[in-house]
């Protein structure tokens, strides 16, 4: 693992495992926290066989970029979507997983033109790039979240946003592409507040005691497709005033935490635990699996 870019909780013999997914190699990762035993989990390749992806490789507009995931349940079986962030075409791709946690996973890869044209067209959600990257259970919903770090383009300017989908017509489409996608509603645009100039952008999401977490960047980006320097990170809460009540993610020292975090996970047994992915944006770098002590008043 190289790029973390999300995590999620599945059920396997003997315990719960995270999923890791990554943005610039076609692998999933299923680890068994805290001894950090991994198992790799082919999906399939790209142009030429290909599995990783970058700019040293000229492979870079292949990735599918996935960025956000979720688990959702499906009669009883757990499904894990691994969703592309939807800023280019070749990034309008799902992951559909089943049997993760078992000896033989069912992986496929879904095109998903329709519902990403949808959650482009909602330019109150899309803004002037759609960047999708974060995904939350929510009730009977899915949350997108929407990351506002890519340029202006035609008098557009970007959001950081969320909304919902109905969980089983997005689940319906993804198993039959000529079952309509749900279409995008309850759109909220979020103004995070900045850290050292540079604004906060969701990276990931995750379902929390009574109601959902967020991680965000100050990431100072010129577009969705390119990186930038990081001045900062935070993980906090939806509140109703759509700003969002967050706190500084701190190293070990006890200074700011200036990689990238992408990924976020509860843990199911400890609230005041979390685990969160790095994304080093360097294809020599293993991503970083870090956990996360969260104090203070986190109720919402």
């Amino acid at each position: 693992m190289r790029a973390g870019s999300g995590l999620a909780w599945v059920r396997a013999p003997g315990g719960r495992r995270l999923v890791v997914v990554q943005d610039d190699a076609s692998f999933l990762a299923l680890v068994e926290p805290p001894d950090g035993a991994v198992t790799g989990v082919p999906l399939p390749a790209g142009p030429g066989g290909a599995r990783q992806f970058d700019a040293r490789r000229g492979t870079k507009a292949h990735k599918l970029d996935l960025e956000a995931c979720l688990v959702l349940d499906d009669g009883g079986d757990e499904v894990l979507l691994a969703l592309g962030s939807g800023s280019t075409d070749r990034r309008e791709r799902v992951v559909v997983a089943r049997g993760l946690g078992g000896p033989a996973p069912d992986v496929r890869l879904v095109a998903a033109p329709a519902l990403y044209a949808l959650l482009r067209a909602e330019v109150a959600f899309s803004g002037s790039e759609l960047n999708v990257e974060g995904a939350a259970r929510d009730g009977d919903d899915v949350v997108l979240f929407q990351r506002g770090n890519g340029a202006a383009r035609s008098g557009r300017t970007p959001v950081d946003a969320t909304c919902r989908l109905d969980a089983r017509a997005l689940l319906a489409h993804l198993a039959d592409p000529r079952t309509p996608p749900p279409a995008p509603r309850d759109v909220v645009a979020w103004a995070l507040g900045e850290i050292d100039g540079v604004r906060l952008t969701f990276t990931d999401a995750a379902p929390g005691p009574g109601g959902l977490r967020f991680l965000a960047a100050a990431e100072d980006s010129p577009d969705t497709y390119d990186d930038g320097h990081v001045t900062g990170v935070v993980v906090g809460v939806l509140d109703d005033d759509a700003r969002g009540r967050w706190t500084p993610l701190l190293d070990p020292g006890g200074a700011p935490l200036l990689d990238k975090a992408e990924g976020l996970a509860l843990d199911p047994d400890d609230p005041g635990r979390a685990w969160v992915v790095i994304d080093a944006d360097d294809p020599d770098r293993p991503a970083d699996l870090c956990e996360v002590r969260l104090t203070g008043p986190w109720e919402l």
